[in-house]
């Protein structure tokens, strides 16, 4: 490739790039709202069991695509060994929490089974799983890691303290709405089903924030 043919295709892929970040932002936007208002009671009580799982599995699914998108960005294959600490550390937080998306899909996939087959049972609504909840929490860790180095990844913008922290108090609350959705066999209850619903909201409201502000960073650099 010649060098002005270089210079002309760079901003081409800079706009391209920058269009799927934002693309990524609106996605955990949408799917964080989705998991907050699934998290209402008053919802719930209103809309019904099946509606809210339809409400879960709706997020699940825009998680899930906001989440590949920022993979792709990353690149599809780990990086190699040469690589700078923030890149490999951004890939691996991508390619975990990605893995977690996918967690959550088949949690309120069978969550919304559940519901239409039973909507009075205990539990028919969705609420984090211990798995999607792990996979969000070494996600976040990571994306720390890389957060540190900032100025060295393949766009200082992938990730932003505001984003990272956010990011990792909203794992932390999905994983204490795992502990408190625990259906204990001795009792047959949740542990408690006020941190169940309440960690769910507020980690979809930290993530929501965090994407929105991603977006706003985002559209405050050129294109």
């Amino acid at each position: 490739m010649s060098a002005d043919a270089a210079a002309m295709s760079a901003p081409a892929g800079h706009t391209g790039r920058r269009r799927r970040l934002r693309r990524e932002a609106w996605g955990f936007a949408v799917g964080s709202l989705c998991f907050a208002v699934g998290a209402v009671p008053f919802y719930a009580e209103w809309a019904g069991a099946v509606a809210v799982g339809v409400t879960f599995f709706a997020g699940s699914i825009f998680f899930t695509a906001a989440a590949f998108i920022q993979l792709s960005l990353s690149g599809r294959r780990p990086p190699r060994s040469d690589t700078n600490r923030a890149d490999r550390a951004d890939w691996w937080a991508a390619m975990i929490q990605f893995i977690g998306t996918l967690f959550f899909n088949v949690s309120t996939g069978a969550a919304l089974i559940a519901a239409i087959a039973d909507p009075t049972r205990l539990g028919a609504g969705w609420r984090p799983d211990a798995f999607g909840s792990v996979a969000f929490l070494v996600s976040s860790a990571l994306a720390v890691v890389a957060t540190k180095d900032r100025g060295k990844l393949w766009d200082r913008d992938a990730r932003t303290w505001h984003g990272t922290w956010l990011n990792l108090l909203g794992s932390i609350a999905f994983g204490v709405s795992a502990v408190g959705a625990y259906v204990s066999p001795e009792t047959g209850t949740f542990v408690s089903l006020l941190w169940a619903n309440l960690g769910t909201f507020l980690g979809a409201i930290c993530f929501f924030v965090a994407a929105l502000l991603s977006r706003r960073t985002i559209d405050s650099e050129p294109a």
